[in-house]
């Protein structure tokens, strides 16, 4: 497809004499965060450009027009997503309306990917380059995805080396911009500044419990994971254990499992709690100015971290810390992946992240009905006790990280620029 032979496409071309203007939507906090840092690669180049489509804070604090806010799009699972689907279709309607009357030189989805290709599809459609930041999951499910990337998506940028022999496989044109975790994480983690910073002891056996940050995984996962806790205190009653929470409505229903599943020693922290607390709100910035997360002065500060899947895997895994991972789904919720993706189960014999990267179980994980209490407690008294596990576990992840480190604010910002250069689609 060209782009010289759309009138919107020559609309774009007009466009380059004045200052360039680029789309993006971004429908996750985690995305407001990568579109940011993209944003700050674009403007070095290009002083003048002008952002404009749907995002957050972190997107807004580096001059971007929002139309819609980002939290507009989030939604937490299947039952979720089907109350949210006329405003959902408000937003994709008035969106694409926009984007179409008034085109940019290039399109920037970052994530959400059922709402962003859908839209990169309709605009590549009509001229308007587009481009893919993190590729949706193909890896493990539904792999069939791959069709509708290469006709929806001029470039993709993925976070994963593994990603890029992929999509080049696909004959869909990528660039592997590195993860942009690894360069806003340390590579030598401080522990005993993490605690200093949580006002926790220096000498203690200390947990990291991430029971998730949806209602959903809550309900399902901090019951198994308190018990465990529970077990793991018979064998060592003074093991201290930290929970960060994402906000007070998710503190408040951990708190209720917490009542019918009481332990010692156990410290429930949120962002508000530790400014409130006159200490700073997590270990280091974004980059972008913004306080780091709580959860990533928990994993520095810990000895062990017992995790949902997902990003945190990641994230405990670049502080080099050995770690349990753990999912639940409930019956009906597997069936309608199975149903949605055609399959059983992912195609990959690895589920959480740093897993994935290694290709190998470099750590634990209990999923479905091995997630037990039991067999919860039994691995994680081993993350927290065996030394020579923890080195291993930390020289792979430290190896891991070195291979994640790349400037993604620049190869990200290049591609993007070379891509609404060329005016192909």
């Amino acid at each position: 497809m060209s782009a010289d032979t759309t009138p919107v496409a020559a609309e774009i071309a007009r466009g380059h004499a004045r200052s360039r203007h680029i789309g993006m939507v971004a429908g996750e906090p985690s995305g407001d965060m990568l579109a940011a840092r993209i944003m700050q690669g674009l403007t070095q180049r290009d002083p003048g450009l002008i952002c404009q489509g749907i995002g957050g804070p972190r997107m807004q604090a580096q001059g971007f027009e929002t139309w819609h806010p980002m939290h507009a799009l989030t939604v937490f699972g299947y039952v979720d997503a089907l109350k949210r689907i006329p405003s959902l279709l408000s937003i994709y309607g008035d969106t694409k309306r926009r984007l179409l009357a008034e085109p940019p030189s290039v399109f920037v989805g970052i994530d959400a990917p059922d709402f962003n290709l859908k839209l990169e599809l309709q605009l590549r459609r009509a001229g308007v380059p587009t481009v893919h930041f993190v590729g949706p999951s193909i890896w493990a499910w539904r792999y069939d995805r791959i069709h509708k990337i290469r006709e929806a998506v001029s470039h993709m940028l993925v976070l994963f080396p593994f990603e890029e022999e992929i999509y080049q496989k696909e004959g869909i044109p990528v660039t592997y911009v590195g993860h942009p975790l690894a360069n806003v994480i340390p590579m030598q983690p401080d522990r005993a500044a993490a605690r200093a910073r949580l006002g926790l002891e220096q000498g203690a056996r200390i947990l990291a419990m991430l029971p998730g940050s949806r209602s959903s995984e809550i309900n399902v996962l901090a019951p198994r994971f308190l018990q465990a806790l529970q077990k793991l205190q018979q064998r060592d009653p003074a093991l201290q254990c930290v929970v960060p929470m994402v906000n007070a409505q998710r503190r408040a229903e951990f708190d209720g499992f917490l009542r019918q599943y009481p332990v010692s020693n156990l410290r429930i922290v949120t962002a508000d709690d530790v400014v409130q607390g006159g200490l700073p709100s997590g270990a280091r910035g974004d980059g972008q100015g913004a306080p780091a997360p709580v959860a990533w002065s928990v994993m520095e500060a810990a000895d062990a971290v017992l995790v949902a899947s997902g990003t945190a895997t990641l994230e405990a895994a670049l502080f080099k810390r050995p770690m349990v991972i753990s999912y639940y789904l409930p019956t009906w919720m597997r069936r309608i992946m199975s149903w949605k993706s055609k399959q059983q189960r992912p195609y990959l014999p690895w589920v959480g992240l740093p897993n994935v990267l290694l290709r190998d179980f470099a750590v634990p994980e209990l999923l479905q009905d091995d997630a037990t209490p039991e067999k919860l407690a039994e691995a994680t008294w081993i993350a927290l006790t065996d030394d020579a596990n923890a080195a291993r576990v930390e020289a792979r992840f430290t190896a891991m990280h070195q291979e994640l480190l790349r400037d993604t604010p620049a190869l990200a910002a290049q591609a993007i620029i070379e891509v609404s250069s060329r005016g192909s689609v």
